[in-house]
């Protein structure tokens, strides 16, 4: 039997060997830091016995698999100190994530004190060394063997499975069992580095018809200085958290008697919003979009037609009941349907298309609770939506001018470079989920790959991930803790217009059905300033900061003058502000630095005489005294041209 190895050296047995037993014969080493194997492709455990020809690599946690298997390890481990110390807890599942691993319990929930705890009865079982041993059951014995410990959880998640089915189990030391399929470690001993972030709710199978679990999250690592690295990249990001930030900096709040996923916007986030809204309706109508107003819900019947009623009802907030009320309402989750009856009010030629809808739509979604997050994901929301009615001969054009408008907005928030791209298609095999046959998804599909391509848009393709209506891009980004959401998103549906009988008249005076691209540029707006809070710290460009300038007198006696350079500020159009209160002026710098405003004027005896500032900023520290009006030309410019300056000095 021959073992072809990474290095493309070849080993030689003559009976069955394991993974771990080559990783042994290669070196002691080697053997010592394995985590996982990988053969012919396949990730396998260390305990898997090779009896063919095979190539083979033996995985440590340098590797992403092998990283994953030690801290698959370490969630088994959390759920043995778990039970030691609350014998009643009951096991959910505790898999390995990309930042560490989690594991959900039924349970009390836990304080930081507790996770304190919990660790320390990680580490004795880690000092005992305990040995992880695999072994299998029939399905109806795993059932059994699991009801007799007591974890209906587990025997829910086996009871999932065909009836022929071989459960593979872990045993770990004399008394700790998990339903598991691996890979594994051999032994804890060989967890060197390990940490418990943080507790919360999480719904068991992530439906909140389902009960409230508790789950712990850690991390682990094959070294301990890496730990250490992470865990200060932790500290860092909680920083940068919009959902600390954004409310520190009073740009927005939430309050229970609210409810969750409805942010209340203070004047500073309601300035930015305001500011962004108003650049972007500007851009639109600078390329050809005309605006329209719609309302925010709508009977029943509409989103029946729309296809909505069948395909995303759940995700609606629905006013009265089909059964008793003579009209149903809902709160729109899309503008789509709306402008669709903007466009049938009237006749239109192909002379008339391309018509591009534009519309800033507050919508509304029924988010699940265990998915909303600050200004990420909410319930209520405000999109720079738009619907381009094209003929099919248009729409390609009108879709690479949607993909320049992303573009140009992602350039102008400095975001260009923190994105990736998704080619949203359907799932063949859950046809039910859409309208229009194989021929249409493929066809549409097709046309949108060789326009990506056409664009030199680097993009990947993500099966199940499109509207039931039409494939789309996805322009995704994440957030500083690394979860993944959509910024922007253009669609073509070719096949909508037909629900709709929405048409125009062509050259040769005949009824077409018209095309349609669905698409936002700038995206969600809470979305998008949370994911600017964090870009930037909340120290934003110029351009977007909700207060620009302040204006510091050095004492009372200057009051008079700042409010005089406040006056031609504002009449300038820069957002100013006046510090008058009776403070020394180093306080009134660091307080105006804490709140990140990109601009202070310092104004005393010289300036008033000199009809000067005092200037500082975060992007060169004090840059000295300038004219007034040389100071508001230069913001002006900054302003108008939207630039991101870089901080030089950080004060």
């Amino acid at each position: 039997m021959k073992v072809k190895l990474k290095d493309g050296s070849v080993k030689e047995y003559t009976q069955p060997i394991s993974v771990i037993e080559i990783a042994s014969d290669i070196s002691e080493g080697l053997a010592r830091a394995a985590c996982a194997g990988v053969i012919n492709e396949e990730v396998v455990d260390l305990r898997t016995v090779v009896d063919e020809d095979c190539e083979l690599n033996i995985l440590t946690a340098n590797d992403k698999e092998g990283l994953s298997a030690l801290r698959h390890t370490t969630s088994h481990v959390l759920a043995e100190a778990v039970k030691r110390l609350y014998p009643n807890a009951k096991l959910a599942i505790g898999p390995s994530i990309d930042t560490g691993f989690y594991y959900d319990f039924e349970s009390q929930s836990f304080t930081r004190e507790d996770l304190d705890a919990i660790e320390k009865e990680m580490k004795k079982i880690i000092k005992e060394g305990e040995k992880l041993e695999k072994f299998t059951l029939p399905r109806e014995e795993a059932i059994a063997f699991m009801k007799e410990k007591n974890e209906p959880y587990k025997v829910e998640l086996i009871e999932d499975l065909p009836e022929n089915s071989i459960i593979s189990f872990y045993k770990q030391g004399d008394s700790f069992v998990d339903l598991c399929a691996g890979p594994h470690l051999m032994s804890t001993k060989n967890i060197k580095a390990f940490k418990l972030i943080s507790s919360s709710g999480a719904y068991w199978r992530g439906s909140e018809k389902n009960t409230m679990l508790t789950r712990i999250y850690g991390t682990a690592f094959g070294k301990k200085d890496e730990l250490k690295e992470y865990l200060e990249y932790l500290e860092d990001i909680k920083k940068r958290d919009h959902n600390k930030l954004g409310r520190e900096m009073e740009l927005f709040t939430t309050v229970d008697v609210v409810g969750q996923g409805l942010p209340l916007f203070m004047p500073k986030g309601t300035a930015m919003i305001q500011t962004l809204q108003r650049w972007i309706e500007d851009e639109e109508e600078r390329r050809g979009y005309v605006r329209t107003k719609t309302p925010l819900m709508a009977k029943s019947d509409l989103y029946k037609i729309s296809g909505h009623w069948d395909h995303y009802k759940d995700g609606m907030f629905v006013l009265g009941d089909e059964e008793t009320d003579k009209e149903v309402f809902a709160l729109r989750p899309m503008t789509c349907p709306f402008q669709y009856y903007v466009y049938k009010a009237g006749q239109h030629s192909y002379r008339d298309l391309p018509i591009r809808y534009g519309e800033t739509s507050t919508l509304f979604r029924n988010e699940d609770s265990g998915e909303m997050h600050g200004l990420t994901r909410v319930r209520q929301f405000t999109i720079s939506e738009a619907h381009i009615i094209t003929t099919p001969e248009q729409i390609n054009e009108e879709f690479k001018g949607c993909v320049d408008l992303a573009m140009y907005c992602l350039k102008t928030l400095g975001l260009e470079n923190d994105v990736t791209y998704r080619l949203s298609k359907w799932d063949p095999n859950n046809k039910e989920k859409y309208i229009g046959d194989e021929t249409y998804w493929e066809t549409t599909q097709g046309k949108m790959r060789e326009l990506l391509k056409e664009l030199k848009v680097p993009f990947v393709e993500a099966e199940g991930e499109a509207a039931f209506y039409g494939p789309k891009l996805d322009i995704q980004t994440k957030n500083v803790y690394g979860k993944e959401d959509t910024m922007i998103t253009i669609q073509m549906d070719c096949a909508i217009a037909e629900q709709f009988d929405m048409f125009y008249i062509d050259e040769n005076g005949n009824k077409k059905r018209p095309y349609i691209i669905h698409r936002t540029s700038i995206g969600c707006y809470e979305r998008t300033l949370a994911w600017l809070i964090e870009k930037y710290e909340g120290k934003f460009p110029t351009w977007m900061c909700p207060e620009q300038v302040r204006v510091l007198p050095i004492s009372e006696k200057y009051v008079s003058y700042a409010n005089q350079v406040l006056e031609k500020l504002r009449n300038n159009g820069i957002k100013a502000t006046v510090d008058a209160r009776d403070e020394k002026i180093g306080y009134k710098i660091r307080e105006t630095r804490l709140q990140k405003v990109p601009y202070m004027l310092v104004v005393g005896q010289k300036e008033e005489e000199e009809g000067t500032v005092s200037v500082r900023s975060r992007f060169s520290g004090d840059e000295g005294q300038k004219i007034l009006e040389q100071f508001i030309d230069q913001i002006s410019k900054e302003i108008r041209t939207k630039e991101i300056r870089k901080i030089q000095t950080e004060e």
